[in-house]
């Protein structure tokens, strides 16, 4: 939901003192907005110079990230951190918040960051949810790809189960290339050695 779709939902005449983030700046905000916005709702992302509030999470998104940050957190080298819910300023216009991301070691700075360098970034996750199909299927993933992230998960719902499809950069073209679509099992070698039974959310 971006700011737009709020004031369009508000009787302004009889709404006093509505927060200053209801009206963007000309030209919209920038990535360095986010961190002095007050009361701005927690998880909002930045795209495209717009601002992108989080609905909340059914249980199938919830448990899915729950297993995959797990599992990460398991079989990432010590030269890789898992961040789960922290956003990534791709540009000025641009700071999405991917569900999960990997980051290079030396990239973690101190307890006080709130966001991440498109270069410290390995791989992004998003688990697709059905008010973020159009944003996870298409726009962020083109934003990754002209940042330059290198790996780029999708997971989708198909029946209660997690299905990844995996996404590796054509550095020549900057384009995301598909590597395999992965349905119980998850196995690859980059960005490092990974096995994860898919299934396991049923136990979650």
């Amino acid at each position: 939901m971006t700011a737009e779709a709020v004031m369009q939902g508000m009787e302004t005449p009889e709404t006093p003192s509505l927060p200053d983030w209801v009206f963007p700046p000309p030209g919209g905000f920038t990535a360095e907005d986010l961190d002095h916005i007050p009361d701005l709702p927690a998880h909002t992302e930045l795209v495209d110079g717009s601002l992108v509030f989080v609905s909340p999470q059914a249980s199938f998104h919830m448990r899915t990230l729950s297993l995959l940050e797990f599992e990460l957190r398991r079989l990432a080298p010590d030269t890789l951190r898992v961040r789960r819910e922290m956003s990534v300023a791709l540009n000025p216009r641009q700071r999405p918040e991917p569900d999960l991301t990997l980051i290079h070691a030396d990239a973690v700075r101190n307890d006080n960051e709130t966001f991440y360098q498109a270069q410290d970034v390995v791989l992004v996750v998003e688990v697709v949810s059905p008010e973020s199909e159009l944003r996870d299927r298409i726009r962020k993933p083109l934003l990754y790809a002209e940042a330059r992230l290198p790996h780029f998960w999708r997971v989708e719902n198909q029946e209660g189960r997690p299905v990844v499809y995996v996404y590796e950069l054509d550095p020549s073209t900057g384009i995301y290339a598909i590597t395999g679509i992965h349905h119980d099992r998850l196995k690859l070698t980059v960005p490092f050695d990974v096995d994860i039974d898919l299934t396991e959310i049923d136990k979650l």
